[in-house]
């Protein structure tokens, strides 16, 4: 491609909506335009770079075995009425209706639609396992597009289905898959951490995301460096990080606390640290209340208290419940005297002389102790997780990470086979639910996290498998014998299959250089003017800036000797 001929619109600055460097480098660097919030165009860089993404994932599936096809972005309302996930979803889906008033959704996913053509197309044990997948837009529409492609209303999603036979099957399945997913994220020049992930409204029950550890992640990781334990931070175990010394047991006293709530006032009223304070949190679960007590420093984890209760009905009770249950208004609370369930996060076991509501009006009560004081039906672990706290697996120090997901893996288990009907008959002629799992990657937000971990100031520096092109050929200066020699090396190097760009504009040599940082090419063959009198070319990897002359006549076997090394003909 010749600079001249192509279009590479790039801009200096940064755009004043964007927050985060892939943001703002995919728009500076021309790869995408944005036309509406949460919505963007792919220019022709951006686009080269996707594709190659995709051929990655092509490849890597394929060797697995999984078979490729395409479903209707278009789907009918009543196939996820079938499902029960057309309200759990609610507004997050894009609907519309067509001339007969017939309701549609573009779809966000697609395990309804795949399990509907399963349960019509197998009926025995013979056609499985199988195993699909299709690589397509999706929307969602979400309530805050942000971060550019990593949060967007319209994105390119590949997703997959898997079907077995039993669990033992699915399990054998979601590990090639695992496996899959590891190799197409190393591909792609991604240091990608798999993490125990919450299976949400998916379903089932075993997932893992695959994230890529970035400052600008919008999900909390939480990492042991001793044992590589790594959970997403709504489902990390954890052993709380401050342990209660021991003291004396002191008598309980009713403490006036006027118009004091939180734990933040009531630190600076008592003098004491939140360690010392016990939270009390009323719930509601299927429409009977309970307390969940925790300590003052950590923060209840919902996820955590749903997977314990086994029930999504879980809502945080309002302020009516909470005097009714209590006796006192919001912000008073207690678990000395409650009369409804108590469920304690670990973090209060034998917790001594603490500080707690006492359920009544401005009253708090200090010196309380477990289990002296108050009665727990259950202790788990409902806290978020922090870094200081300790690894359940081999007490290590965890640390919290951001970072974005760029796949997932779910087990489904059978809770879409049981509503669309997907079964089939075993060597015995008995009829039994196909056992499902899910596989989605985001290959649009898979770029930006690619740039997220690639980029320095003068802007990307893309991993040779998926740069949009190899090598930029910079002819500097105006001398006519050097241009036409750039222009002899563009050409070999096409006749030998590399990606190229040659800058062939009539620009100073900042611009070049600027631009070709920007969109950051891996590679750099510079026709300079005083190492071209000598025969010379010079070879500049953008990764690491390291530089090389070599003979003109060895420039193209050179670059392809860098590419070689760089893995991308493997």
């Amino acid at each position: 491609m010749k600079y001249t001929t192509g279009f590479f619109p790039t801009i200096k600055e940064d755009p004043q909506d964007a927050e985060i460097a892939s943001h703002k480098l995919m728009i500076r660097a021309g790869c995408i335009q944005k036309l509406s919030s949460g919505l963007y165009t792919y220019l022709p860089l951006g686009l080269r770079v996707i594709e190659k993404v995709k051929r990655i994932i092509r490849e890597e599936l394929n060797r697995a075995g999984a078979i490729e096809l395409m479903m209707p972005v278009l789907q009918p309302r009543e196939i996820w009425d079938r499902s029960g996930r057309y309200d759990l979803m609610g507004d997050l889906m894009m609907k519309c209706k067509n001339r007969e008033g017939k309701e549609f959704i573009l779809g966000p996913t697609h395990e309804e639609i795949i399990t509907d053509i399963v349960s019509r197309r197998v009926n025995s044990y013979k056609q499985l396992p199988l195993n699909f997948y299709q690589i397509q837009t999706k929307f969602r529409d979400e309530i805050r597009p942000r971060f550019g492609v990593i949060r967007a209303k319209e994105f390119i999603m590949k997703d997959g289905y898997s079907f077995d036979v039993d669990d033992e099957s699915a399990d054998n399945t979601y590990h090639y898959m695992f496996k899959s997913y590891e190799a197409i994220f190393k591909r792609c020049g991604l240091k990608a951490v798999p993490v125990k992930a919450d299976t949400g409204v998916m379903g089932g029950n075993i997932s893992h995301e695959f994230m890529v550890l970035a400052p600008s992640g919008e999900d909390g990781i939480a990492l042991c460096e001793q044992c590589g334990y790594a959970a997403n931070a709504e489902l990390a175990e954890r052993i709380p990080s401050v342990r209660i010394e021991d003291e004396s047991v002191l008598d309980m006293e009713e403490v006036d606390t006027p118009n004091l709530r939180t734990v933040e006032e009531l630190t600076v009223f008592f003098k004491s640290a939140p360690v010392k304070f016990i939270k009390t949190l009323i719930y509601v679960v299927g429409g009977e209340p309970i307390a969940v007590i925790i300590r003052g420093d950590v923060d209840v984890n919902e996820v955590k208290l749903k997977q314990i209760l086994q029930s999504d009905d879980v809502v945080l009770a309002d302020p009516e419940t909470i005097e009714k249950v209590t006796g006192a208004p919001l912000g008073f609370s207690g678990p000395v005297g409650l009369q409804i369930r108590i469920i304690a996060d670990m973090s209060l076991k034998g917790i001594t002389n603490a500080i707690t509501g006492a359920n009544k009006r401005d009253k708090h009560f200090k010196n309380v102790n477990d289990p002296r004081d108050f009665v727990v039906d259950d202790y788990f672990d409902v806290g978020v997780v922090k870094t200081g706290d300790q690894c359940v697996k081999c007490a290590g120090t965890l640390e919290i990470k951001r970072g974005i997901e760029v796949g997932q893996v779910f087990k489904l288990g059978t809770k879409y086979s049981q509503s669309l009907g997907a079964m089939y008959l075993d060597k015995d002629g008995r009829k039994k639910e196909i056992v499902m799992g899910c596989y989605g990657i985001g290959v649009s937000r898979t770029v930006a996290a690619i740039i997220e971990q690639n980029h320095d100031e003068n802007g990307i520096i893309w991993p040779t498998t998926i740069a949009p092109y190899e090598v930029v050929v910079l002819p500097i200066g105006k001398d006519e014998e050097l241009f036409k020699a750039a222009d002899e090396i563009y050409k070999y190097l096409l006749q030998e299959g590399v990606e190229v760009v040659i800058d062939d504009r009539q620009v100073s040599p900042g611009v070049k250089f600027k631009d070709a940082d920007l969109i950051g090419y891996p590679v750099k063959l510079i026709l300079g003017k005083n190492s071209f009198k000598d025969g010379k070319v010079e070879i500049k990897m953008r990764k690491d800036s390291k530089s090389t002359l070599v003979d003109i006549n060895d420039a193209v076997p050179t670059i392809k000797e860098v590419l070689r090394e760089e893995k991308l003909y493997v």
